[in-house]
């Protein structure tokens, strides 16, 4: 009898023990609807981007214990999810992205600057320096004779095509420019724009030489050309003509090494060099001096800014240089 009451006994026990675990199952059932029913409730007040973001199944409460969930707390395993966006003001970001720009552009300009007026003074350079002022030197002592032995028929159609060349220049420049813009075409927009510059950096040498030498037309005082007489920006070394129109017709001609092209642009600057001779506008050192300065800008513009793959002569420029 002992044995069966404490069977029975023992028996009383487990179904006390299965009744308490079937409470505490129980219990923990009330306490998930509870906690869930809480979490779809505070999911109204959440961020937008947590609610288009949230999976209800991954939501998780704060693992610190006693955290406090506020209202504009994230809830996710990744908060940045439910971060409100930043908002910036357009016209603040297009100012900073602007002013950006200009920096950058006055920064190259200015290097730029910098590599042209040091250019003569680089050691392997100086050879060709001393060909430079001999050859401006003889055209310098002939430059009075020269002008006196042009007729002075047909003065207005010279200065016509000087103008004409220099316009058509600057316009294929613009075009390849805007053609390169509208149609994406990376190679054409590269032309226009380094075209440009060629032309930026080539205002700078142009002025400065007017206001050092002030030399006179050949339609000036008596004809002879004479220096530090003319101060203003319309004295006679070097063609501005010259000088902007193979600026330009330089990079042209590098961007595009085909024989038609450089002809053709090369043949446009060179007749507005002796157009300007020819309409008594300038003397032959002006004319020389003006045409090597431009070509040489272009260049440098050139093999300074351009990209690689675009233009033939970039290419083949660069795989010299890396050899």
């Amino acid at each position: 009898m002992k044995y069966r009451g404490a069977t029975a006994v023992g028996s009383g026990s487990a179904g006390h023990n299965s009744e308490s675990r079937a409470g505490v199952r129980l219990l923990r059932q009330i306490h998930q609807k509870l906690a869930v029913a809480l979490l779809l409730v505070s999911f109204n007040g959440l961020p937008a981007r947590c609610q288009e973001a949230a999976n209800l199944a991954s939501w998780r409460v704060a693992e610190a214990p006693g955290a406090r969930l506020e209202r504009n707390d994230c809830i996710l395993p990744r908060r940045e999810l439910c971060s409100e966006p930043k908002l910036t003001d357009p016209k603040r970001a297009q100012k900073q992205s602007s002013d950006s720009a200009i920096k950058k552009t006055a920064r190259r300009f200015g290097k730029d600057q910098k590599e042209i007026y040091l250019a003569p003074f680089r050691v392997p350079n100086l050879k060709w320096d001393a060909l430079f002022l001999a050859g401006t030197g003889i055209l310098l002592a002939t430059d009075r004779q020269a002008s006196r032995a042009m007729p002075g028929n047909h003065v207005d159609i010279s200065r016509n095509i000087s103008t004409a060349g220099l316009s058509g220049t600057s316009a294929a420049a613009g075009i390849l420019w805007f053609t390169g813009m509208a149609t994406h075409n990376d190679h054409a927009r590269e032309t226009g724009a380094l075209s440009a510059e060629a032309l930026a950096n080539a205002a700078p040498v142009y002025v400065g030489l007017q206001l050092l030498t002030g030399r006179e037309r050949p339609i000036e005082g008596t004809g002879n050309g004479r220096f530090w007489r003319n101060n203003a920006l319309n004295s006679s070394f070097p063609s501005g003509h010259a000088l902007f129109t193979w600026s330009m017709a330089s990079v042209i001609a590098h961007e595009y090494p085909r024989p038609w092209v450089k002809w053709l642009v090369y043949g446009t600057a060179t007749a507005v060099s002796l157009a300007r001779f020819t309409g008594r506008e300038h003397f032959p050192s002006d004319v020389a001096v003006g045409s090597l300065f431009g070509y040489l800008i272009g260049r440098h513009i050139f093999n300074a800014h351009c990209k690689e793959g675009l233009s033939e002569g970039c290419r083949s420029r660069k795989i010299v240089v890396a050899n």
